[in-house]
């Protein structure tokens, strides 16, 4: 009988670049005081489970987010390039209120029309979903019966989920919203995904106060 597989699929904990409101892309800034806190209350909800196996994007904010979960465990993290976060060429470190004055089509397309974005230097969404779902199945294929960890970023999340849910490109945006250290939850069963959360917070301990 075939043992489920299941995925923990995580974004990062708050960074002080989304507290600006700058894309970061493959650039980095360091978890928020909150950014920690979320972590940890996540890791904690998750102290009981069995988990066999971490991945992490290799973008710092990823990787501080994995190790404050993996807690007393002593896994491993497995860094891996095709979980950052999309690349946003020139945008990147860039406050989102001057690329949306300064590119307001390609800003427009990314939050409402992401099967259309385009931008200098930088990758499209389906770029990255490639990079992100290939690697996807290489580790339930290489863990079939785990429990795995991934954490990721908010656009990797999002197309992930997409692929689980059949999601369409276009729609790719539709709630829920991904908020720093969410919890989706997938079991796979004879190649059958299940979702059983999907951006879920109820492992905070206060109001965020901020989406980002």
């Amino acid at each position: 009988m075939n043992k489920k597989t299941t995925i923990y699929l995580v974004r990062h904990g708050q960074t002080e670049w989304n507290i600006e409101h700058r894309f970061q892309g493959h650039q980095d800034s360091p978890l928020t005081e909150l950014g920690v806190q979320q972590a940890m209350w996540l890791g904690e909800s998750l102290h009981n489970e069995d988990i066999d196996v971490i991945y992490s994007s290799s973008s710092n904010r990823a990787v501080k987010t994995a190790e404050l979960i993996n807690g007393s465990r002593t896994l491993p993290i497995n860094k891996k390039d095709e979980l950052k976060e999309i690349n946003l060429g020139i945008w990147e470190g860039q406050l989102q209120d001057v690329a949306k004055e300064q590119y307001s089509q390609e800003y427009h397309a990314f939050w409402n029309d992401p099967e259309r974005f385009q931008l200098e230097g930088a990758e499209t969404f389906f770029d990255v979903s490639k990079r992100a779902i290939t690697l996807l199945n290489q580790i339930v294929r290489e863990n079939e019966g785990k429990a795995i960890l991934i954490v990721s970023h908010t656009v990797v999340v999002k197309l992930i989920m997409a692929h689980f849910e059949n999601r369409l490109m276009k729609d790719v945006w539709n709630p829920p919203f991904i908020h720093p250290a969410c919890l989706c939850k997938i079991e796979i069963d004879n190649d059958e995904p299940t979702i059983l959360l999907h951006g879920d917070i109820t492992h905070y301990k206060q109001d965020i106060g901020v989406k980002w």
